[in-house]
């Protein structure tokens, strides 16, 4: 036991696996990314923004929720056995998706998908930070989220690219039965639990213990309750994104294949993106990240009404993709400094189903106000509320100690 050390150095075949592991978890909601808005129209005749979205809410939902008692259940458990459930969950999606007889089969589908999501992405973030110790967290954060968003751009584009060459069903779902399988094979076989070394970074860590660790990352804390209404504001318009972006492209006429290239540069910017952005986080201000960031996707939104040919979407979409990127892995390191290391799943998991549920109101909103007023109101309300909380993060947040 005295030979464990903290590090990415140290870890680094642990840490690639988990990294790898995350891609496939990533692919999971990939495969779903372009395809879901036409299947609705296509298989089910549903045309209705609300009801299109109510599969995101659910996902959203149920994934927040299972984030909060992963993050509670890490230490009882272990990471890994939280892992593999999550895999057993996904492997029976894709056939649910390809036999579904109504909408119902697809909303059932994305909860389990939700749930899984929470325990597998979940795992492999808290495991990662485990890991590596203070010196690296934002880095491993970077890789973590670079992996699994890279991977939901790629099997975006090849859904987008299937659907357009097959048809909408099944064959963009084989993807899905691939990757779950794949996903916890992976996990069985290579992964090893990380919990004994949050004892071992606990002897060194003098970071005060929260109170209650709900209310302090929710509320109380000012730099725990900053982060933690930007990540929901953050998934808020990637729900928005998620739902509304492929039904303005149908509108102006494009092709599966062209919004399967302009919904994925988003993501896979984002992806990308964070391999920089990420060790950024360990350098440089966190505050100054989240507020930059979330002002560039709130002013990239904004366009999105304005914009018809294809570069200028494609524009928006890789802005967007790097003001989530500034502050995505931000988030989770700048959680996991203010915590204890005995409390961080606890309060990652708190943050995780704050952000989350984004996705399930962000859903609601978007969808909501598109039946009402119309898919440009829609966007134009989720861009003001993007740069509202940036100001928050400038308000409230304190400086950095750098």
């Amino acid at each position: 036991m005295n030979t464990m050390k903290l590090g990415l150095k140290e870890n680094w075949k642990q840490f690639t696996i988990l990294v790898i592991v995350n891609a496939f978890v990533g692919g999971m909601i990939g495969m779903e990314r372009t395809i879901i808005p036409k299947f609705a129209e296509i298989e089910f005749g549903i045309a209705s923004k609300t009801a299109i979205l109510s599969f995101i809410t659910a996902f959203g939902i149920t994934k927040a929720i299972t984030n909060y008692f992963t993050g509670k259940l890490a230490n009882r458990f272990g990471r890994k056995n939280l892992l593999l459930f999550g895999w057993i969950l996904a492997i029976p999606i894709p056939f649910i998706l390809i036999y579904a007889e109504s909408w119902n089969w697809v909303i059932f589908a994305n909860i389990l998908l939700g749930i899984s999501q929470g325990l597998t992405w979940s795992s492999t973030v808290v495991m990662k930070i485990d890991l590596v110790g203070e010196k690296d967290r934002g880095l491993a954060m970077g890789l973590n989220e670079f992996a699994g968003y890279f991977a939901v751009g790629l099997v975006a584009f090849l859904s987008g690219y299937i659907a357009q060459e097959y048809g909408v069903t099944p064959y963009p779902f084989y993807l899905g039965i691939g990757i779950s399988i794949i996903g916890f094979l992976l996990t069985l076989l290579f992964v090893k639990d990380t919990r004994v070394f949050v004892h071992q970074e606990n002897t060194t860590n003098k970071t005060e213990k929260l109170d209650n660790i709900f209310l302090e990352t929710t509320f109380k804390n000012k730099t725990l309750s900053a982060v933690t209404q930007a990540g929901l504001v953050n998934n808020l318009n990637d729900g928005m994104i998620w739902g509304l972006l492929p039904i303005v492209l149908l509108s102006l006429n494009y092709d599966s294949q062209n919004i399967g290239v302009i919904t994925a540069i988003y993501p896979a910017v984002w992806g990308f993106g964070q391999l920089i952005t990420g060790k950024m986080s360990d350098i440089y201000s966190k505050k100054k990240m989240l507020f930059w960031g979330m002002l560039l996707q709130g002013i990239a939104i904004l366009f999105i009404p304005f914009s018809t040919e294809m570069y200028q979407l494609a524009t928006i979409s890789a802005l967007l993709g790097f003001g989530t990127a500034l502050v995505y892995p931000t988030f989770l390191s700048a959680i996991a400094q203010a915590t204890n290391p005995t409390q961080r799943a606890e309060s990652i998991g708190t943050f995780r189903l704050w952000r989350d549920l984004g996705y399930a109101i962000g859903a609601i909103i978007s969808g909501i106000t598109a039946d009402l007023f119309g898919v440009n109101y829609a966007i134009i309300l989720i861009g003001i509320i993007t740069i509202a909380s940036s100001v928050i993060i400038k308000v409230r947040m304190p400086k950095d100690n750098l």
